[in-house]
C-alpha cells in the first residue's frame, strides 16, 4: 500500500489555495504508473515521494497530462505531510531532490517556507495567437524557462481575463501567467495562471510562477519581499522574497483527506515496471 494525503496548499483555510495529492511510496515507481495516478486524481499536481538512503527524499510532480519540472504547492504539501505524519521531525527541514535540483522546506510558525530557484522572464515577442487566446491588452510580455508572463494594466484586467482555453492549448508553453499591481494595500501584486496544455485550465495557486513573478516585480517596485495574491476562484496568499538567484516562497497548508492506494492500483504499478 501507499499512503495518499489530500492537502490544500497556499491556503487561507479549508477549500482555498491549491489542492495537491501527496503519495508516499516505499520504493521508486514507474513514470507511466505515476502519470496514470495523477490523471485519475485529476488535481493540478500529484507529488510522489520516496525516502533516500541519506534520509532526504526524491520528489516528482505530475499534472493530469504531463510530468512537470517545478511545482511549489505540491512541494509545500509534501513537507506538510512529512511533518504531520511523523515521517520527518518537525524541527528538521525537508530536503527534496527534484528535476529542478535540491529544494528545501522549513517551518516558520504556521507557515512553510520553500527555497526555490529564481526563473526570471526576459522580454519576448508574444507568439502568434497568444494575446488573442488570452483576450487581454499586454503592457509587457516575457518568457521564463517554463511560461509566458503578461503584465496587464490593473487588477481589474486580471480578474476579468477569460482566456479561450482551446486556443491557448495550442501555444507551445507550460503555462501563461497574467499579473498587475494589487488594488488592495494588503498585497503587492496579483496574478492568475493558466496551463490547459498540462491539463490545468486555471491553476488555483502556483508557487513556481512566483519564481518568475518575484524578480519581475522586484525590478518594477524595487522591493525584495512581497505578499502576493493569486486571484483564482479558490484564492491563495503567497509570501515571496528575492534572495539572489533563489526565491523564498511561504504559505500555509491544511490536510483535507487521508487514505491509501488500493492493492489493485499498486498491482498496476508492478505491471508498469515489468
Amino acid at each position: 500500500m501507499a499512503s495518499l494525503t489530500y492537502v490544500d496548499a497556499f491556503s487561507d483555510g479549508p477549500f482555498t489555495g491549491n489542492p495537491a495529492a501527496v503519495c508516499l511510496l516505499a520504493d521508486a515507481a514507474d513514470a507511466r504508473w505515476m502519470q496514470n495516478v495523477a490523471a485519475e486524481l485529476n488535481l493540478a499536481e500529484t507529488a510522489f515521494l520516496v525516502r533516500r538512503p541519506d534520509r532526504d527524499f526524491d520528489l516528482r510532480w505530475f499534472a493530469p497530462a504531463v510530468e512537470v519540472d517545478l511545482c511549489g504547492h505540491a512541494t509545500l504539501a509534501s513537507a506538510h505531510v512529512l511533518w504531520e505524519s511523523g515521517t520527518l521531525d518537525p524541527s528538521s527541514p525537508a530536503r527534496f531532490h527534484t528535476r529542478s535540483g535540491l529544494l528545501t522546506a522549513s517551518k516558520a510558525g504556521d507557515w512553510i517556507e520553500l527555497d526555490f530557484p529564481s526563473t526570471p522572464a526576459v522580454a519576448a515577442d508574444p507568439p502568434p495567437g497568444l494575446l488573442d487566446a488570452m483576450g487581454v491588452a499586454a503592457r509587457y510580455v516575457g518568457r521564463s524557462p517554463f511560461d509566458y508572463l503578461i503584465e496587464v494594466a490593473d487588477e481589474a484586467a486580471v480578474r476579468a481575463a477569460a482566456p479561450d482555453l482551446t486556443k491557448l492549448k495550442k501555444i507551445s508553453t507550460r503555462g501563461v501567467m497574467i499579473t498587475a499591481p494589487s488594488a488592495d494595500s494588503k498585497y503587492d501584486f496579483v496574478s492568475r495562471f493558466f496551463a490547459p496544455g498540462a491539463g490545468i485550465d486555471e491553476d488555483p495557486a502556483t508557487g513556481s510562477a512566483h519564481c518568475c513573478l518575484a524578480p519581475f516585480w522586484h525590478a518594477r517596485l524595487g522591493k525584495t519581499a512581497f505578499v502576493a495574491r493569486q486571484l483564482s476562484r479558490r484564492g491563495a496568499t503567497i509570501k515571496v522574497a528575492v534572495a539572489g538567484d533563489r526565491i523564498k516562497l511561504a504559505g500555509k497548508a491544511l490536510t483535507m483527506m487521508r487514505g491509501e492506494l488500493a492493492q489493485s492500483a499498486m498491482s498496476n504499478q508492478q505491471s508498469a515496471i515489468a
